[in-house]
Protein backbone atom coordinates (compact mmCIF):
# COMPACT_ATOMS: atom_id res chain seq x y z
CA UNK A 1 0.00 0.00 0.00
CA UNK A 2 2.77 2.43 0.98
CA UNK A 3 4.76 1.44 -2.13
CA UNK A 4 1.78 2.20 -4.34
CA UNK A 5 1.34 5.63 -2.72
CA UNK A 6 5.04 6.45 -3.14
CA UNK A 7 4.90 5.43 -6.79
CA UNK A 8 1.95 7.72 -7.35
CA UNK A 9 3.72 10.55 -5.45
CA UNK A 10 6.83 10.09 -7.54
CA UNK A 11 4.85 10.65 -10.68
CA UNK A 12 3.26 13.76 -9.31
CA UNK A 13 6.56 15.09 -7.99
CA UNK A 14 8.12 14.68 -11.41
CA UNK A 15 5.54 16.85 -13.02
CA UNK A 16 5.49 19.33 -10.13
CA UNK A 17 9.26 19.78 -9.98
CA UNK A 18 9.54 19.95 -13.72
CA UNK A 19 7.02 22.76 -13.79
CA UNK A 20 9.11 24.70 -11.28
CA UNK A 21 12.29 24.30 -13.27
CA UNK A 22 14.19 21.62 -11.37
CA UNK A 23 15.51 20.23 -14.61
CA UNK A 24 18.21 18.04 -13.13
CA UNK A 25 15.86 15.69 -11.31
CA UNK A 26 13.35 15.77 -14.12
CA UNK A 27 16.03 14.92 -16.66
CA UNK A 28 17.16 11.85 -14.70
CA UNK A 29 13.69 10.40 -14.61
CA UNK A 30 13.07 11.34 -18.16
CA UNK A 31 16.24 9.66 -19.35
CA UNK A 32 15.41 6.50 -17.43
CA UNK A 33 11.98 6.45 -19.04
CA UNK A 34 13.47 6.96 -22.48
CA UNK A 35 15.90 4.07 -21.99
CA UNK A 36 13.07 1.80 -20.94
CA UNK A 37 11.05 2.86 -23.95
CA UNK A 38 13.99 2.23 -26.26
CA UNK A 39 14.55 -1.21 -24.73
CA UNK A 40 10.89 -2.17 -25.11
CA UNK A 41 10.85 -0.88 -28.66
CA UNK A 42 13.97 -2.88 -29.53
CA UNK A 43 12.38 -6.01 -28.12
CA UNK A 44 9.16 -5.45 -30.06
CA UNK A 45 11.13 -4.90 -33.27
CA UNK A 46 12.69 -8.38 -33.06
CA UNK A 47 10.92 -10.57 -35.60
CA UNK A 48 9.70 -13.83 -34.11
CA UNK A 49 10.15 -16.91 -36.28
CA UNK A 50 10.08 -20.69 -35.82
CA UNK A 51 12.95 -23.11 -36.41
CA UNK A 52 13.51 -26.86 -36.19
CA UNK A 53 15.98 -27.55 -33.36
CA UNK A 54 15.85 -31.35 -33.06
CA UNK A 55 14.57 -34.43 -34.86
CA UNK A 56 14.07 -38.14 -34.21
CA UNK A 57 12.58 -41.20 -35.86
CA UNK A 58 11.67 -44.79 -35.15
CA UNK A 59 11.21 -47.78 -37.43
CA UNK A 60 9.95 -51.08 -36.00
CA UNK A 61 12.48 -53.88 -35.54
CA UNK A 62 10.74 -56.35 -37.85
CA UNK A 63 12.39 -56.19 -41.29
CA UNK A 64 10.33 -57.37 -44.28
CA UNK A 65 12.47 -57.88 -47.39
CA UNK A 66 11.24 -58.03 -50.96
CA UNK A 67 12.00 -61.73 -50.94
CA UNK A 68 9.15 -62.21 -48.47
CA UNK A 69 6.69 -61.10 -51.17
CA UNK A 70 8.40 -63.21 -53.83
CA UNK A 71 7.80 -66.23 -51.65
CA UNK A 72 4.28 -65.20 -50.64
CA UNK A 73 2.95 -64.49 -54.13
CA UNK A 74 5.13 -66.94 -56.07
CA UNK A 75 6.26 -64.23 -58.48
CA UNK A 76 9.06 -61.70 -58.90
CA UNK A 77 7.95 -58.68 -56.87
CA UNK A 78 11.50 -57.66 -56.00
CA UNK A 79 12.59 -56.48 -59.46
CA UNK A 80 9.77 -53.97 -59.85
CA UNK A 81 10.15 -52.64 -56.31
CA UNK A 82 13.90 -52.15 -56.65
CA UNK A 83 13.91 -50.68 -60.15
CA UNK A 84 10.71 -48.60 -60.14
CA UNK A 85 10.20 -47.78 -56.46
CA UNK A 86 13.73 -47.97 -54.99
CA UNK A 87 12.37 -50.23 -52.23
CA UNK A 88 14.51 -53.12 -50.98
CA UNK A 89 12.95 -53.68 -47.58
CA UNK A 90 10.53 -52.14 -45.12
CA UNK A 91 9.59 -52.36 -41.43
CA UNK A 92 6.31 -53.63 -40.02
CA UNK A 93 5.18 -53.19 -36.45
CA UNK A 94 4.22 -56.04 -34.16
CA UNK A 95 0.46 -56.77 -34.00
CA UNK A 96 0.26 -55.46 -30.44
CA UNK A 97 2.00 -52.17 -31.23
CA UNK A 98 -0.07 -49.02 -31.58
CA UNK A 99 0.72 -45.86 -33.50
CA UNK A 100 1.57 -44.17 -30.19
CA UNK A 101 4.13 -46.94 -29.55
CA UNK A 102 5.90 -45.91 -32.76
CA UNK A 103 5.76 -42.23 -31.85
CA UNK A 104 7.17 -42.49 -28.34
CA UNK A 105 10.83 -43.33 -29.19
CA UNK A 106 10.84 -40.87 -32.09
CA UNK A 107 9.52 -38.10 -29.86
CA UNK A 108 11.96 -38.89 -27.05
CA UNK A 109 14.84 -38.79 -29.52
CA UNK A 110 13.70 -35.44 -30.91
CA UNK A 111 13.41 -33.93 -27.44
CA UNK A 112 16.85 -35.21 -26.49
CA UNK A 113 18.41 -33.79 -29.66
CA UNK A 114 16.62 -30.48 -29.06
CA UNK A 115 17.99 -30.40 -25.50
CA UNK A 116 14.59 -29.77 -23.94
CA UNK A 117 12.24 -31.85 -21.82
CA UNK A 118 8.64 -32.85 -22.39
CA UNK A 119 7.63 -30.32 -19.72
CA UNK A 120 8.98 -27.56 -21.97
CA UNK A 121 6.44 -28.36 -24.70
CA UNK A 122 3.53 -25.98 -25.26
CA UNK A 123 1.82 -28.01 -27.98
CA UNK A 124 1.89 -31.49 -29.55
CA UNK A 125 0.62 -31.99 -33.11
CA UNK A 126 0.33 -35.53 -34.45
CA UNK A 127 -0.17 -36.00 -38.20
CA UNK A 128 -1.52 -39.47 -38.96
CA UNK A 129 -4.27 -41.32 -40.78
CA UNK A 130 -3.69 -44.47 -38.69
CA UNK A 131 -4.49 -43.16 -35.19
CA UNK A 132 -4.76 -45.17 -32.00
CA UNK A 133 -8.45 -44.35 -31.88
CA UNK A 134 -11.06 -42.67 -34.04
CA UNK A 135 -11.45 -40.49 -30.95
CA UNK A 136 -9.77 -39.14 -28.82
CA UNK A 137 -6.64 -37.82 -30.48
CA UNK A 138 -3.37 -39.71 -30.54
CA UNK A 139 -1.70 -36.43 -29.56
CA UNK A 140 -3.51 -36.56 -26.22
CA UNK A 141 -2.19 -40.11 -25.73
CA UNK A 142 1.32 -38.82 -26.37
CA UNK A 143 0.88 -35.92 -23.95
CA UNK A 144 0.18 -38.48 -21.23
CA UNK A 145 2.91 -40.93 -22.23
CA UNK A 146 5.55 -38.21 -22.47
CA UNK A 147 4.25 -36.49 -19.33
CA UNK A 148 4.18 -33.24 -21.28
CA UNK A 149 1.91 -31.70 -18.69
CA UNK A 150 2.06 -28.16 -20.08
CA UNK A 151 1.24 -29.05 -23.69
CA UNK A 152 -2.00 -28.68 -25.59
CA UNK A 153 -2.71 -31.32 -28.22
CA UNK A 154 -4.47 -32.10 -31.47
CA UNK A 155 -4.26 -34.49 -34.43
CA UNK A 156 -4.47 -33.60 -38.11
CA UNK A 157 -5.17 -35.85 -41.09
CA UNK A 158 -4.12 -34.74 -44.54
CA UNK A 159 -2.92 -38.28 -45.27
CA UNK A 160 0.68 -38.39 -46.45
CA UNK A 161 0.95 -34.58 -46.59
CA UNK A 162 0.36 -34.47 -42.83
CA UNK A 163 3.83 -33.87 -41.40
CA UNK A 164 4.66 -30.90 -43.62
CA UNK A 165 1.21 -29.45 -42.98
CA UNK A 166 1.74 -29.84 -39.22
CA UNK A 167 5.16 -28.16 -39.40
CA UNK A 168 3.59 -25.26 -41.27
CA UNK A 169 0.88 -24.99 -38.60
CA UNK A 170 3.44 -25.11 -35.78
CA UNK A 171 5.49 -22.32 -37.34
CA UNK A 172 2.39 -20.16 -37.69
CA UNK A 173 1.35 -20.77 -34.08
CA UNK A 174 4.77 -19.62 -32.92
CA UNK A 175 4.86 -16.58 -35.17
CA UNK A 176 1.36 -15.49 -34.17
CA UNK A 177 1.25 -16.22 -30.43
CA UNK A 178 4.09 -15.58 -27.92
CA UNK A 179 2.57 -18.21 -25.60
CA UNK A 180 3.95 -20.93 -27.91
CA UNK A 181 7.70 -21.48 -27.70
CA UNK A 182 8.24 -25.24 -28.15
CA UNK A 183 6.02 -27.44 -30.32
CA UNK A 184 6.47 -31.16 -30.98
CA UNK A 185 5.41 -32.12 -34.50
CA UNK A 186 4.97 -35.81 -35.33
CA UNK A 187 4.28 -37.80 -38.48
CA UNK A 188 3.22 -41.39 -37.76
CA UNK A 189 2.12 -44.35 -39.85
CA UNK A 190 1.00 -47.85 -38.85
CA UNK A 191 -0.53 -48.91 -42.16
CA UNK A 192 0.57 -52.56 -42.09
CA UNK A 193 -2.54 -53.56 -40.13
CA UNK A 194 -4.79 -52.07 -42.83
CA UNK A 195 -3.15 -53.84 -45.76
CA UNK A 196 -5.13 -56.14 -48.01
CA UNK A 197 -2.73 -59.01 -48.45
CA UNK A 198 -4.74 -60.24 -51.46
CA UNK A 199 -3.38 -57.25 -53.42
CA UNK A 200 0.38 -57.57 -53.78
CA UNK A 201 0.74 -54.09 -55.31
CA UNK A 202 -0.56 -52.52 -52.10
CA UNK A 203 0.80 -54.99 -49.57
CA UNK A 204 4.39 -54.81 -50.81
CA UNK A 205 4.62 -51.01 -50.84
CA UNK A 206 3.51 -49.79 -47.42
CA UNK A 207 5.37 -49.80 -44.11
CA UNK A 208 5.29 -48.47 -40.55
CA UNK A 209 7.26 -45.80 -38.71
CA UNK A 210 7.26 -42.41 -37.03
CA UNK A 211 9.28 -39.21 -37.19
CA UNK A 212 9.29 -36.14 -34.96
CA UNK A 213 10.66 -32.61 -34.93
CA UNK A 214 10.80 -29.93 -32.24
CA UNK A 215 9.89 -26.51 -33.61
CA UNK A 216 11.03 -23.62 -31.41
CA UNK A 217 10.61 -19.85 -31.37
CA UNK A 218 13.64 -17.81 -32.45
CA UNK A 219 14.59 -14.23 -33.21
CA UNK A 220 17.56 -15.20 -35.39
CA UNK A 221 17.10 -13.71 -38.83
CA UNK A 222 19.01 -16.28 -40.88
CA UNK A 223 17.14 -19.45 -39.85
CA UNK A 224 13.59 -20.75 -39.66
CA UNK A 225 10.45 -21.25 -41.71
CA UNK A 226 10.04 -18.91 -44.65
CA UNK A 227 7.12 -19.67 -46.97
CA UNK A 228 4.46 -22.29 -47.58
CA UNK A 229 1.67 -23.17 -49.96
CA UNK A 230 -1.04 -25.79 -50.30
CA UNK A 231 -2.88 -27.42 -53.18
CA UNK A 232 -5.83 -29.81 -53.15
CA UNK A 233 -7.76 -31.45 -55.97
CA UNK A 234 -10.72 -32.93 -54.13
CA UNK A 235 -12.03 -34.87 -57.12
CA UNK A 236 -9.50 -37.54 -56.14
CA UNK A 237 -10.88 -38.01 -52.62
CA UNK A 238 -12.29 -41.45 -53.48
CA UNK A 239 -9.28 -42.71 -55.42
CA UNK A 240 -7.27 -44.12 -52.52
CA UNK A 241 -7.85 -44.43 -48.81
CA UNK A 242 -9.52 -46.37 -46.00
CA UNK A 243 -13.22 -45.94 -46.66
CA UNK A 244 -14.87 -47.76 -43.76
CA UNK A 245 -14.92 -46.84 -40.09
CA UNK A 246 -16.23 -43.30 -40.47
CA UNK A 247 -19.73 -41.89 -40.85
CA UNK A 248 -19.82 -42.74 -44.56
CA UNK A 249 -19.47 -46.48 -43.92
CA UNK A 250 -19.67 -48.12 -40.53
CA UNK A 251 -17.70 -51.31 -40.02
CA UNK A 252 -20.02 -54.32 -40.20
CA UNK A 253 -19.49 -58.04 -40.59
CA UNK A 254 -20.29 -57.66 -44.27
CA UNK A 255 -17.73 -54.88 -44.71
CA UNK A 256 -15.07 -56.97 -43.00
CA UNK A 257 -15.93 -60.06 -45.06
CA UNK A 258 -15.48 -57.97 -48.21
CA UNK A 259 -12.29 -56.38 -46.78
CA UNK A 260 -13.83 -52.97 -47.18
CA UNK A 261 -12.19 -51.79 -43.95
CA UNK A 262 -8.71 -52.09 -45.46
CA UNK A 263 -6.60 -49.70 -47.55
CA UNK A 264 -7.93 -49.57 -51.09
CA UNK A 265 -7.16 -47.92 -54.44
CA UNK A 266 -10.60 -47.93 -56.13
CA UNK A 267 -9.42 -45.71 -58.98
CA UNK A 268 -6.11 -44.93 -60.60
CA UNK A 269 -4.62 -41.50 -59.97
CA UNK A 270 -2.88 -40.14 -63.11
CA UNK A 271 0.79 -41.05 -62.67
CA UNK A 272 1.97 -37.64 -63.85
CA UNK A 273 0.11 -35.80 -61.05
CA UNK A 274 3.03 -35.39 -58.65
CA UNK A 275 5.53 -34.71 -61.41
CA UNK A 276 3.41 -31.78 -62.57
CA UNK A 277 2.48 -30.21 -59.25
CA UNK A 278 5.62 -30.72 -57.16
CA UNK A 279 7.81 -28.48 -59.39
CA UNK A 280 5.08 -25.82 -59.43
CA UNK A 281 4.75 -25.87 -55.64
CA UNK A 282 8.52 -25.67 -55.25
CA UNK A 283 8.74 -22.55 -57.37
CA UNK A 284 5.77 -21.06 -55.53
CA UNK A 285 7.56 -21.22 -52.16
CA UNK A 286 10.93 -20.09 -53.54
CA UNK A 287 9.88 -17.08 -55.62
CA UNK A 288 8.78 -14.90 -52.64
CA UNK A 289 12.23 -15.25 -51.06
CA UNK A 290 14.08 -14.61 -54.32
CA UNK A 291 15.53 -18.14 -54.47
CA UNK A 292 15.85 -20.66 -57.27
CA UNK A 293 15.62 -24.46 -57.14
CA UNK A 294 19.39 -24.61 -57.55
CA UNK A 295 19.76 -22.74 -54.25
CA UNK A 296 18.06 -25.53 -52.31
CA UNK A 297 20.55 -27.70 -50.44
CA UNK A 298 18.16 -30.56 -49.72
CA UNK A 299 14.68 -31.64 -50.77
CA UNK A 300 12.49 -33.81 -48.55
CA UNK A 301 9.69 -35.27 -50.64
CA UNK A 302 6.98 -37.85 -49.99
CA UNK A 303 8.68 -41.22 -50.49
CA UNK A 304 5.81 -42.88 -52.39
CA UNK A 305 7.34 -43.09 -55.85
CA UNK A 306 11.00 -42.41 -56.51
CA UNK A 307 10.26 -41.86 -60.20
CA UNK A 308 8.05 -38.89 -59.31
CA UNK A 309 10.88 -37.45 -57.22
CA UNK A 310 13.31 -37.91 -60.11
CA UNK A 311 10.86 -36.28 -62.52
CA UNK A 312 10.40 -33.32 -60.18
CA UNK A 313 14.11 -32.70 -59.72
CA UNK A 314 14.75 -33.12 -63.44
CA UNK A 315 12.11 -30.52 -64.25
CA UNK A 316 13.64 -28.18 -61.68
CA UNK A 317 17.07 -28.81 -63.24
CA UNK A 318 18.46 -29.95 -59.91
CA UNK A 319 20.70 -33.02 -59.38
CA UNK A 320 18.77 -36.02 -58.10
CA UNK A 321 21.22 -36.26 -55.22
CA UNK A 322 19.72 -33.09 -53.73
CA UNK A 323 16.79 -35.14 -52.41
CA UNK A 324 17.13 -37.42 -49.40
CA UNK A 325 15.83 -40.96 -49.81
CA UNK A 326 14.82 -43.53 -47.20
CA UNK A 327 12.34 -45.75 -49.08
CA UNK A 328 15.13 -48.19 -49.96
CA UNK A 329 15.42 -49.14 -46.27
CA UNK A 330 12.03 -48.28 -44.82
CA UNK A 331 9.51 -48.65 -47.66
CA UNK A 332 6.67 -46.18 -47.90
CA UNK A 333 5.78 -44.77 -44.50
CA UNK A 334 3.11 -42.28 -45.56
CA UNK A 335 2.65 -39.35 -43.20
CA UNK A 336 5.86 -40.36 -41.40
CA UNK A 337 8.05 -40.54 -44.49
CA UNK A 338 9.24 -36.91 -44.65
CA UNK A 339 9.67 -36.72 -40.87
CA UNK A 340 11.77 -39.89 -40.96
CA UNK A 341 13.79 -38.64 -43.93
CA UNK A 342 14.48 -35.35 -42.15
CA UNK A 343 15.74 -37.12 -39.03
CA UNK A 344 17.75 -39.59 -41.09
CA UNK A 345 19.48 -36.75 -42.94
CA UNK A 346 20.25 -35.05 -39.63
CA UNK A 347 21.74 -38.29 -38.31
CA UNK A 348 23.95 -38.42 -41.42
CA UNK A 349 25.12 -34.82 -40.77
CA UNK A 350 23.84 -33.66 -44.16
CA UNK A 351 22.40 -30.35 -42.97
CA UNK A 352 24.17 -27.18 -41.89
CA UNK A 353 22.86 -24.05 -40.24
CA UNK A 354 21.39 -21.71 -42.83
CA UNK A 355 20.90 -24.38 -45.52
CA UNK A 356 17.83 -23.74 -47.67
CA UNK A 357 15.47 -26.72 -47.40
CA UNK A 358 12.22 -27.53 -49.19
CA UNK A 359 9.70 -30.07 -47.92
CA UNK A 360 7.05 -31.39 -50.33
CA UNK A 361 4.19 -33.52 -49.01
CA UNK A 362 1.56 -35.26 -51.10
CA UNK A 363 -1.27 -37.51 -49.97
CA UNK A 364 -4.73 -38.85 -50.60
CA UNK A 365 -7.42 -36.34 -51.09
CA UNK A 366 -5.51 -35.24 -53.30
CA UNK A 367 -3.72 -32.96 -50.82
CA UNK A 368 -0.33 -31.34 -51.35
CA UNK A 369 1.78 -28.91 -49.34
CA UNK A 370 5.20 -27.30 -49.68
CA UNK A 371 7.29 -25.23 -47.32
CA UNK A 372 10.70 -23.59 -47.44
CA UNK A 373 12.96 -23.00 -44.46
CA UNK A 374 16.50 -22.21 -43.42
CA UNK A 375 17.90 -25.05 -41.34
CA UNK A 376 18.56 -24.08 -37.73
CA UNK A 377 21.74 -25.88 -36.67
CA UNK A 378 24.76 -27.88 -37.83
CA UNK A 379 23.91 -31.58 -37.73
Amino acid sequence: MIYAILERLKVSIVFCFHARGFLCFSLRVKLRGENMTQTNQAQSNQVRNAVIIGTGFYAPEQVITNQYFNDLYKKDIDSFLRESRNIKERRWKKPEQRTSDLILPAAEQALKNAKITAQDLDLIIVATDTPDYLSPSTASVMQHRLQATNAGTFDINTACAGFVTACDMASKYIKADPNFKNILVVGAYAMSQWLNMDDYKIASLFADGAGAAVVQATTESNVGFLTSTMYTDGQYHDYMGIYAGGSAQMITHEVIDQKGHLLAFPKRIPPETNGIHWPQLTKKVLEPIGAKPQDVKCFFITQFNVQSIYETLDRLEVPRERAHYIMDRYGYTGSASIAMALADAANQHKLKKGDLVVMLGSGGGMSMVATSLRWGYDT
